[in-house]
């Protein structure tokens, strides 16, 4: 049981992996990478943007320099005017700028010397052989140390002057690029932490109480009844399934209880009559020929209490039957004919028994569409309940009613009536009210199944010491009906 519980959990979990978490770790890489490209772009961009603005204003002064003399003085001018930018070039700390020849030697620098390691780049010849003029290149140092190389083509005739490159330290920025590398890898390991550990709590909150289900479950299948899962915690799929189970198990065991109660009372019931009948055989085979009154007495008692255990076996064969399905061969019937000659057959029975038939035979028919065995078994299986619950001196009433679109015939004894708390349930199988007699108990359930069948339903009142009515409802006959409702099987889920 265990091994396929962890299998069952092994299996659920393996589905989140591949399923939920796979796919959020997938879009918080994702995320990842685009967060730190646009980092990167936002950090490195900016510094090169910033070169380039430094340029433009570099620019913009030679502009407004030299704009009187001929060519040369104007190139010579301009010349001039770049060496003194350099040499007042107030950012020094931050910047390196220089001042390169048509060949890409570097003429003057700001900061006076000038490093060879700082010419490693190939930014000077993307901007010599570069279409806009501009080139860009990041290296590392001697030192390790991280700088951006930026050159611009003078745009001007310059007198030997030909490009301007600025070099600046990337360590600040790339210190910038690593905290919030680490800050959002940080952040992304904290998202699927969180990710995981809820998965994880949502996963043991579902397959800890499936465990327990199929526990639970194996437990009913090998007979265990007496099982219950424990109150759930939530009110959801998974709690009210539990309690679904719950309702199931004890529904289970009302059931095999009542089938207990049911066959030990059927059991009881065809001992009392075998053993009458025993009882009388052997008086008969030890008496029977010197005494006539003997043999004829027992002969009687044997016939009845034949004709009993053949009434009860034909209860439990119809019982099984309907349980089965059994087919239905409906027709046009006249329900006060049916009702008619079911209490005509009765009335001997209830004479017998000191009761009195109360019935008033309606003048019109009603036509309803029905089986007319089954439903002359409708009618002797609740006037047999009557005559068996009645009090001698009392009375059965039959009365038959219509409406526009049902007829219903009640059926009404003054007997010992129904407890409340059995009353919804002498209709179900196996059951066995606290004021049941003698018989299989199984009368109502099968009036319940036929009228069900039939379309029709079936309704108990009573009072505890005064009496019950049983009515049976079916609809009025009407042409198509039996294109309509074709009851050709009873099936066992039906009541």
């Amino acid at each position: 049981m265990a091994r396929e519980t962890t299998g069952m959990t092994s299996s659920i979990t393996r589905r989140w992996l591949r399923g939920g978490l796979l796919i959020t770790m997938i879009l918080v890489v994702l995320a990842e990478v685009l967060f730190l490209y646009s980092t990167y772009n936002d950090l490195y961009g900016g510094v090169r943007q910033a070169v380039l603005s430094r340029f433009s204003t570099i620019e913009g002064q030679l502009r407004a320099t030299g704009t009187a003399g001929d060519a040369s003085e104007i190139s010579a001018s301009r010349s001039q005017a770049l060496r003194r930018i350099v040499e007042l070039f107030d950012e020094k700390e931050k910047f390196e700028l220089m001042l390169l020849d048509p060949s890409g030697t570097v003429l003057i620098t700001s900061s006076g010397t000038f490093s060879q390691e700082l010419a490693d780049g190939n930014d000077v010849y993307q901007a010599m052989t570069g279409d806009s003029g501009t080139g860009v290149s990041t290296f590392r140092t001697s030192a390790g140390e991280r700088v951006m190389a930026v050159t611009m083509l003078v745009p001007y005739v310059t007198d030997g002057i030909s490009a301007m490159r600025m070099v600046t330290s990337l360590t600040l920025v790339d210190r910038q690029m690593i905290r919030t590398t680490l800050l959002s890898v940080g952040i992304a390991l904290v998202v699927v932490g969180v990710t995981v550990a809820n998965g994880l709590f949502f996963l043991r909150s579902i397959v800890r109480p499936l465990g327990r289900i199929e526990t639970l479950a194996t437990r009913i299948a090998a007979g265990d009844l007496t099982v219950h899962l424990p109150q759930p915690r939530y009110n959801d799929e998974i709690g009210r399934l539990c309690a679904t189970i719950n309702q199931m198990s004890d529904a289970l065991a009302e059931t095999e209880r009542m089938k207990n109660d049911f066959i030990s009372s059927v059991s009881h019931e065809l001992r009392t009559p075998l053993t009458s009948i025993k009882g009388w055989v052997e008086t008969i085979n030890a008496r029977g020929q010197q005494d006539a009154e003997i043999t004829r007495r027992g002969l009687t008692v044997i016939s009845a209490e034949t004709d009993r255990l053949y009434a009860m076996v034909e209860d439990l064969l119809d019982f099984s039957r309907l349980q089965n399905g059994v087919k239905l061969d409906c027709q046009v019937l006249d329900l006060v004919a049916e009702a008619t000659d079911a209490a005509l057959f009765a009335e001997p029975r209830m004479q017998q028994e000191g009761l009195r038939l109360i019935y008033e035979e309606p003048p019109e028919p009603y036509p309803v569409w029905a089986d007319p065995a089954r439903l002359r078994q409708v009618f002797v299986n609740i006037l047999d309940n009557a005559i068996k619950y009645s009090r001698p001196g009392g009375s059965i009433t039959l009365l038959l009613s219509r409406t526009g679109s049902t007829v219903t015939a009640a059926i009404r004894d003054q007997g010992r009536g129904i407890a409340p708390d059995d009353l919804e349930k002498v209709r179900v199988k196996f059951f066995k009210g606290k004021n049941a007699v003698r018989g299989s108990g199984i009368g109502l359930a099968v009036v319940d199944k036929i009228m069900a069948a039939l379309g029709g339903t079936l309704d108990i009142q009573s009072t505890l010491g005064e009496g019950t009515t049983v009515s049976i409802t079916l609809p009025v006959y009407h042409a198509g009906q039996e294109h309509l409702h074709d009851p050709l099987q009873l099936p066992d889920n039906q009541h």
